[in-house]
């Protein structure tokens, strides 16, 4: 009696509620099936994308045909096919838009997160607990998977703890003394495909000086009008793999404990006759095709690694084509996984550098999962992400809190188990998202302008996107697109002034009130004046203390976030899998938990096809990442009582 009262009571909470879904991607897709077949009849549900042949492989909602239409409206139209009589309202929109407000996500039972961004998550966990909304978050990379849930005053939000992040690279490790395949592909996507075919004044650390003239107004990468082609390809070559490594090995300090690299030119690599042919093949192609340098050179296996003659080549021949075919984009390209004649730029330049360096050669295929920070996704991951997702969405519809479990998905399992449950955990009180916390900020109050308080700290560390500014009952800054010409003249000019000398002075135990009114979330900030900064250990200029900040922890995997100039979206990095053998308030016993460590220690270094020390970043598809939330040795936190 009492369990058919149970599957009673479940079943009038999942037909009343009213549900509102961000993401419509791998997780989301499977999702929407899960919700429409459970018996859910009012969602909404946001995406910001449209549909790309490379999701057609999990996201089983879009066929072919739907390539470049909403995500939304396409998942929409397929579930009403079999489930005609329930309402489904899609919005091809951007979660952060305006109108997508606390007063719209008031109207929701339960909010359900399929993201693949750390600030676009950041953002819906504040709007949530503004709304009082419970937030059930997810993610998913590879075999690996977890569910959260967010239930203000009940359990932690989502930022309460800290958000792991890969390990950075500094500038000079890429530019000068890469040790691994991901340092090259960073090399050439970020600094070398940048130079040539991206945005000119882009600030870049490429060596622009030739061996013939070091003014400093000749940049090399620049092609003279009469220059044929195929000397200026094989000029670039020469500078980038033969003269700027011999400049390089010229300070013999940096190379007196690491091996030195060899120079290598394009006479060294390719005899001249096979220079002389290369792209011969180019009638292969047809004015129809997208060029390829593989085409043109006959190469057709992605996964087989090319030799350094091959790479030669085919860097000689991509190079080619984009100024024959794609001249027009030059200057304002971005490298992009899905752009054939990138990835294969960028492959054959990475291995170009790694044989310099005398590191191991990747194929194509393998480059393209590192430079696209690719972690090839896994159907059934998402599928079972997307169950447990809506078996804590009923329990939270039930207001059955003391059953909720945050629940990770296994590779490997562990006692003949996949699904590892562990009981929620009370809010963090120095959490200033959910609590009154204040943050304290070492600053050189005489030498710092506001605008570097605002985009390293309030908008890149806080997540605010419209901050508002008061010092003491002055307001100093404000963001938004109400503000008349007078307002933004002098917040303009607030901007470009140090800490001490705007209108109400920021001195040495200052507290700035910073308030989002978008995401009706309001912190203060206590201000400690500082002189001097280790520009090596605290390369901002400035140190905030008493956030959740992003806990160093690099992961293996096919993706990279570095210290360098970058042309992809990585600023963003949500995190990796936690060991979670320490938490407390397991459901099993320890000696269990122990035993399932060697599963966590994949957690913490899963790897996948030629994948190279990397991580983990959100610029895939839609949800390949690793969305581990809690780290057990960051704090010892409470059970949920």
């Amino acid at each position: 009696m009492a369990a058919a009262t149970a599957a009673a009571s479940s079943e009038e909470a999942v037909k009343a509620a009213k549900v509102l879904m961000v993401g419509a991607g791998g997780i989301g897709c499977e999702l929407m099936k899960t919700l429409a077949l459970s018996g859910f009849s009012d969602i909404h549900i946001i995406d910001l994308d449209t549909i790309e042949v490379s999701n057609l492989n999990r996201q089983f909602l879009f066929r072919q045909s739907h390539v470049g239409q909403s995500k939304a409206k396409v998942a929409r139209d397929a579930v009403l096919k079999f489930r005609p009589n329930i309402n489904i309202t899609p919005y091809h929109a951007n979660v952060k838009d305006s109108h997508f407000n606390v007063d719209f996500f008031k109207q929701f039972n339960v909010v359900l997160n399929g993201l693949d961004n750390l600030d676009a998550r950041r953002h819906v966990n504040r709007l949530c607990l503004a709304a009082e909304v419970p937030l059930v978050e997810s993610g998913t990379t590879g075999f690996l998977g977890q569910v959260t849930v967010h239930v203000k005053g009940k359990t932690e939000c989502y930022e309460c703890q800290p958000k792991p992040v890969p390990k950075s690279y500094p500038v000079c490790t890429i530019t000068s003394t890469p040790s691994k395949f991901v340092h090259c592909i960073v090399w050439a996507k970020d600094l070398l495909f940048a130079k040539l075919f991206g945005d000119k004044n882009q600030d870049n650390d490429l060596n622009v000086h030739s061996k013939d003239d070091t003014s400093s107004k000749t940049d090399v990468f620049e092609r003279s009008l009469d220059e044929d082609l195929e000397q200026y390809a094989q000029r670039i070559y020469d500078h980038v793999f033969g003269y700027n490594i011999e400049v390089a090995l010229d300070n013999k300090e940096t190379w007196k404990n690491r091996r030195k690299p060899n120079p290598i030119y394009i006479r060294d690599a390719l005899p001249e006759g096979a220079v002389q042919q290369n792209g011969r093949s180019q009638d292969n192609m047809n004015d129809e095709q997208d060029p390829s340098a593989m085409v043109s050179l006959g190469l057709r296996n992605s996964q087989e690694i090319w030799s350094l003659a091959d790479n030669s080549r085919v860097f000689v021949e991509a190079l080619k084509l984009f100024f024959e075919k794609r001249e027009k984009e030059i200057g304002s390209l971005i490298f992009d996984k899905d752009d054939q004649l990138a990835v294969e730029f960028v492959t054959a330049a990475a291995n170009i550098r790694a044989s310099s360096f005398g590191i191991p050669l990747h194929s194509l295929f393998e480059a393209k999962g590192v430079a696209g920070n690719i972690v090839h996704a896994v159907a059934t991951t998402n599928a079972i992400i997307a169950g447990l997702i809506v078996i804590e969405a009923i329990k939270v519809l039930k207001g059955d809190y003391q059953d909720y479990r945050m629940t990770y998905c296994l590779e490997h399992p562990a006692r003949k188990m996949l699904l590892m449950p562990v009981e929620p955990f009370e809010p963090s009180k120095s959490c200033y998202v959910c609590s009154e916390t204040p943050l304290v900020l070492e600053v050189n109050t005489k030498t710092t302008k506001l605008r570097e308080v605002i985009e390293k700290v309030i908008k890149s560390k806080l997540g605010m996107n419209l901050p508002l500014i008061m010092v003491g009952t002055t307001l100093v800054f404000e963001d938004g697109e109400d503000l008349e010409g007078v307002e933004i003249a002098n917040y303009a000019l607030n901007l470009e002034k140090v800490l001490a000398e705007l209108p109400a002075p920021v001195l040495n135990g200052t507290t700035l009130t910073v308030e989002d009114l978008h995401q009706e979330l309001k912190c203060n900030i206590n201000i400690k004046h500082r002189d001097e900064f280790n520009e090596e250990k605290e390369p901002d200029g400035m140190v905030l203390a008493g956030w959740s900040g992003p806990v160093d922890k690099q992961i293996t995997s096919n993706g990279e976030n570095r210290s360098v100039p970058s042309s992809s979206n990585t600023e963003d990095v949500d995190g990796t899998a936690e060991d979670i053998s320490a938490k407390p308030g397991m459901k099993r016993k320890l000696n269990e938990i122990l035993e399932a460590k060697e599963n966590f220690d994949a957690l913490e270094n899963p790897s996948d096809v030629g994948s190279s020390s990397a991580q983990v970043v959100e610029d895939d598809d839609d949800d390949e990442l690793v969305m581990f939330d809690e780290d057990p040795r960051q704090s010892k936190k409470k059970r949920l009582q």
